[in-house]
């Protein structure tokens, strides 16, 4: 080893010991022409002291120390001066006074700072995605991302669950979104998929009789991305046999319970996990996916605004559509270029308007409000309105007159921007909520069919079962999902376990028999003989990892990630190919696709 301790691990009870240390160089001082400098390795920061009168080290030597340098030094362990220690570092009651050093590599200056945690460009991250990962806070990430997955593995080992490994190379099957797809050189014209999901594997597994089946698995999907989403992603994948949906959620909420100790034991969780039905979260939250830490509830003021004469109210119910609306606390001075960028981003979202209704007097409906709604209701109608909200002096109501669907997405987008201006949203708060009851198939008017709410495989509640043929859109899943703090974690659901059930559902979502056949025979198959009831769930790796370590983007817990264009610009890739190698797959490309690939 060229060290015999490393950096981060001295204390006190060192002082005396003699020690040899590598590192980076992570920051210079110069004093009095002795040189203290901070010393970088995987665990952390210790100073180390160059002084002319107490080293073997040449002047020279000691003038080409740069940050970032590679370096090895000697010395001993000595206590600080007092009034010198550093209680913002685990090392820094001591220092290293160095007797000889020696630089192992040198360093330009690198791009953007290490050693302090400013904001960069990001692509400039991804280029020099080395140097980024020196960063302690990211590092930091990586170590919490390993523990995690790490306490994920302790935890299903001793609930006797077996990891297995499934195929990265398979066939391709809908899973919701586009396949990666991978040319086979000694099948010529034929295609493998990269996994979205171990889903059909997962199941087959069950049929094979593993019963508890779990793996820490890659997933690849050819989707437009965002800050929670990467082309290539993790996901802890978890099947279970003869099992129902209070079995999975149990295990889920034990499991998290377990995590949060190992990883952050200094934070606030509600237990047991509340649940939410699905018609619940849309009704009150405007999604699926809450974050249950405040307030700001949605309220239906249809029945109030029917009575008005307000002709944008009257229109949007009279279409089939609602009236709903959030009450923000403490914002009714809000000026009139910052109601217009309120409106604006209701606008961006789909609505064709929002009404704003600032609040100076709740007590005194005819002069205390300030809207465009005023000169349209009866002072009874207004204090019906305020009564609804339970709105108080200072508070502002933001309400949107347009379809449910509308109604909900633009009512989600202001109530998570309020949120975030009022910092009503405790980052040491995690609000895990299990959502249940989704409906089963998802209405699609573009193509006219239906498709899955969730995926094909799941099951519907046997009483729903008759709704297949004559209703559809009554029929429910039985489908759960993990929340966090406005984030989906990971979704789950009791799978159909009989051909006859499975091969109506792929009827249903518009598939013809000899499609089934094609795509799912091996799997239809696989449920002949003595599939088991089973169930299981999938929670996001990347994501949970970043609501845990308190990131805005999943690229901030990844080690290697993509930039939004799907580019990895450490490597430049995707990259042209050498010709050689398309003829060898068999394939050729269009002339004017070539210089965008």
């Amino acid at each position: 080893m060229l060290k015999s301790h490393s950096c981060g691990d001295l204390r006190s009870t060192h002082i005396g010991t003699r020690v040899t240390l590598a590192g980076w160089i992570h920051r210079r001082r110069d004093h009095g022409g002795v040189a203290f400098i901070d010393l970088r390795d995987s665990t952390g920061i210790v100073q180390v002291v160059f002084d002319p009168q107490r080293t073997n080290c040449s002047e020279e030597l000691m003038h080409s120390l740069r940050v970032e340098y590679v370096v090895q030094v000697e010395g001993e362990v000595v206590a600080r001066p007092a009034g010198t220690e550093n209680t913002r570092i685990d090392t820094g009651a001591i220092e290293v006074v160095v007797n000889d050093a020696m630089v192992l590599n040198d360093s330009p200056t690198p791009p953007f700072y290490i050693n302090e945690d400013v904001e960069v460009d990001e692509n400039l991250t991804l280029k020099y995605r080395y140097l980024y990962l020196r960063r302690p806070r990211v590092q930091a990430n990586l170590v919490l991302r390993h523990r995690m997955v790490k306490g994920i593995r302790d935890f299903l080992d001793r609930e006797r669950f077996l990891e297995v490994e499934t195929p990265i190379l398979i066939k391709s099957t809908p899973e919701g979104a586009r396949d990666y797809l991978v040319p086979s050189r000694v099948n010529p014209g034929k295609f493998y998929a990269l996994p979205q999901s171990p889903q059909q594997l997962k199941q087959i597994l069950m049929v094979a009789g593993m019963e508890r089946y779990f793996q820490i698995a890659r997933c690849f999907r050819d989707e437009d991305l965002r800050a929670d989403r990467q082309p290539e992603f993790t996901q802890l994948d978890l099947e279970m046999s003869f099992v129902d949906e209070e079995d999975i959620l149990h295990l889920m909420e034990r499991m998290m319970v377990e995590l949060m100790g190992i990883v952050r034991p200094d934070a606030v969780f509600p237990q047991p996990f509340p649940r939410l039905s699905y018609v619940d979260a849309m009704t009150r939250y405007g999604t699926d996916k809450p974050d249950m830490r405040y307030g700001m509830t949605i309220v239906d003021i249809g029945d109030i605004a029917a009575a008005t004469e307000f002709g944008i109210f009257r229109s949007a119910l009279q279409s089939g559509g609602m009236v709903r609306g959030i009450c923000v606390p403490g914002c009714a001075g809000y000026s009139k270029h910052q109601l217009n960028d309120l409106i604006s981003r209701a606008t961006t979202a789909g609505a064709k308007g929002l009404v704003t209704l600032s609040v100076a007097d709740a007590g005194n409906p005819d002069d205390g409000v300030k809207s465009v709604l005023a000169r349209h209701v009866t002072p009874d109608q207004m204090k019906a309105l305020l009564a609804r909200f339970g709105a108080s002096d200072g508070d502002l109501l933001l309400i949107v007159a347009d379809a449910e669907q509308v109604t909900c997405k633009v009512l989600d987008i202001l109530r998570r921007e309020m949120a975030t201006r009022l910092k009503l949203a405790d980052p040491n708060t995690f609000s895990y909520t299990f959502v249940l009851g989704f409906p089963l198939f998802d209405w699609n008017a573009e193509a006219q069919r239906w498709d899955s709410m969730h995926h094909p495989f799941t099951a519907p509640p046997a009483n729903d079962v008759a709704l297949l043929d004559s209703d559809p859109g009554r029929v429910r899943g039985r489908h759960y999902d993990l929340v966090c703090n406005g984030s989906e974690l990971g979704s789950g659901s009791v799978r159909i376990h009989q051909r006859s059930l499975q091969q109506k559902v792929f009827s249903m979502l518009g598939y013809s028999q000899d499609a089934i056949e094609e795509r799912f025979g091996y799997f239809l198959q696989a449920l002949e003989y003595g599939a088991p009831p089973h169930a299981g769930i999938a929670l996001g790796i990347d994501r949970m990892a970043m609501i845990l370590a308190g990131q805005e983007t999943i690229r901030e817990v990844i080690a290697f990630p993509k930039n939004q264009n799907a580019v990895d610009l450490m490597m430049d890739s995707p990259s042209s190919v050498d010709p050689a190698q398309l003829e060898e797959l068999n394939l050729s490309l269009k002339r004017q696709r070539i210089d965008r690939i």
